[in-house]
């Protein structure tokens, strides 16, 4: 089975037809604004009507071969049954409503395109035949190397400002982060100072001083204590050491330098 009734429609006319609507009707004044807008498209070798054409004619394009693979799909899964009559009558509806609204749609598109997008602005002309659009343009190369010097220093200072405006970013970032620390330490701060009272952490503050100096007088007293009773311990000793000199008698047969040694012995305990 092939394509059958859906043969495709013959390209319209696009180009001719729209040269008539250009040239077709309207006043003189008109008439001599599309004769210059002509012009000045030729000029740019530019042509709407042509560039309009084209797509109309790849629009159709794609839409017949849509519908031919669509067909030749379909007529392979019915081959074997009758009822291709069917298929041909139901794809050819569909084909008319989509064929119709696309029609629609790409009118107002070829509209569109005419009004706006190859509108020549009303202050737009063609240049006159003595002028020229390369006459600011440098007969030699000095001038461009000039202009390319010039915009090269030009970069290499703009590089140096913004390698000198990035170090100047990083040095306020940092001071941003050291004035957030310390808000943050201020702040903590001021938060336990609202939760505690002013006359309560000064009456702790009073308290713990008189503790400190209790604990720092008894500190001192069991040092003084220690102290004492180590000297008691050395003189102690010394006494039980002279006791037993010469042979018992203790103190009366020491020698004259023994006394002076147990006498400084006494002292310095």
């Amino acid at each position: 089975m092939g394509w059958g009734n859906f043969k495709r429609k013959e390209k319209k006319g696009k180009e001719m037809e729209m040269e008539m609507e250009m040239e077709g009707g309207g006043s003189g004044s008109k008439k001599r604004e599309r004769e210059e807008a002509e012009a000045i498209f030729e000029w740019l070798d530019l042509s709407p009507k042509l560039f309009i054409n084209e797509v109309l004619n790849i629009v159709d394009d794609l839409l017949h071969d849509a519908f031919n693979f669509f067909i030749q799909e379909a007529s392979s899964v019915l081959l074997k049954t009758d009822r291709s009559p069917e298929l041909n009558k139901g794809v050819a509806y569909i084909r008319d409503l989509i064929q119709s609204t696309l029609d629609q749609r790409m009118e107002k598109w070829e509209e569109y395109c005419l009004r706006f997008c190859f509108h020549v602005p009303e202050a737009f002309s063609l240049p006159k035949p003595n002028e020229s659009f390369g006459e600011d343009i440098p007969d030699t190369g000095t001038e461009l190397d000039a202009k390319l010097k010039l915009l090269r220093d030009e970069l290499t200072l703009v590089g140096k400002e913004s390698a000198e405006l990035g170090r100047e970013l990083h040095a306020l970032e940092r001071q941003s982060l050291s004035s957030n620390q310390s808000a943050g330490s201020i702040d903590e701060a001021l938060q336990l100072y609202k939760k505690h009272d002013a006359t309560q952490m000064f009456q702790e503050l009073t308290t713990m001083a008189s503790e400190f100096r209790s604990k720092l007088g008894n500190l001192k007293r069991r040092r003084m204590e220690e102290i004492q009773c180590d000297r008691a311990e050395r003189l102690h000793l010394v006494l039980g050491d002279a006791l037993r000199m010469h042979r018992g008698n203790g103190l009366f047969n020491a020698k004259l330098e023994e006394l002076e040694e147990f006498l400084d012995e006494i002292n310095t305990s």
